[in-house]
């Protein structure tokens, strides 16, 4: 997926100028698709040059004008015809999994301090989404729908971290209480 499609979802979802745009990527289309404000202030300037998106000026009292961007027509083509392209399987690339992987090469102590520290920040991004699901109707439909599943696999993926996280601390408690001579 280009940084431009998930913009233009979100462009479709409500129009915005650039840093209520960003602000709003951060806590919605954030969770699964990273991306700077600096990112988004540069491909938005693409995707108005490719006429994938239209700019309103709107002057602001005592503050410089800010810009509003909509999807286009041209641009509501482009999200078209992505969101119809086939998908593969989606890659599972995690620095995190390779650390876990490798952990007998380094300073083990350190590493299990941040599995700990990670499956924290896990537990507090599911207790999130947790609240963001029950402030959306249980009968959705339409867009209100699309994001209550979309939140629901969020919940399902954090649910997968916290439970993996868990085995690999607890495994390794349990060969440090064996490696002591004590039974678990």
């Amino acid at each position: 997926m280009a940084l431009e499609h998930a913009l233009l979802v979100a462009l479709r979802e409500q129009p915005a100028a650039g840093l209520e745009l960003a602000r709003r990527f951060e806590k919605s289309i954030g969770f699964f698709w990273h991306a700077t404000h600096q990112q988004i202030y540069r491909v938005l300037a693409r995707m108005e040059r490719d006429g994938w998106v239209t700019v309103e000026t709107v002057g602001q009292a005592g503050r410089p004008d800010k810009k509003r961007y909509d999807v286009s027509a041209t641009g509501r083509r482009v999200l078209a015809d992505w969101l119809a392209e086939p998908m593969g399987v989606e890659a599972f690339r995690s620095d995190l999994a390779v650390k876990l992987r490798g952990a007998s090469y380094g300073d083990r102590a350190t590493l299990l301090r941040n599995v700990a520290a990670a499956r924290a920040d896990h537990e507090t991004r599911l207790a999130h989404y947790r609240q963001l699901e029950a402030a959306l109707p249980a009968d959705a439909t339409g867009h209100q729908l699309d994001q209550l599943l979309v939140l629901r696999g969020g919940i399902g993926l954090e649910e997968f971290w916290i439970g993996w996280l868990t085995d690999y601390l607890t495994a390794h408690d349990s060969e440090h209480a064996d490696d002591q001579g004590v039974t678990a």
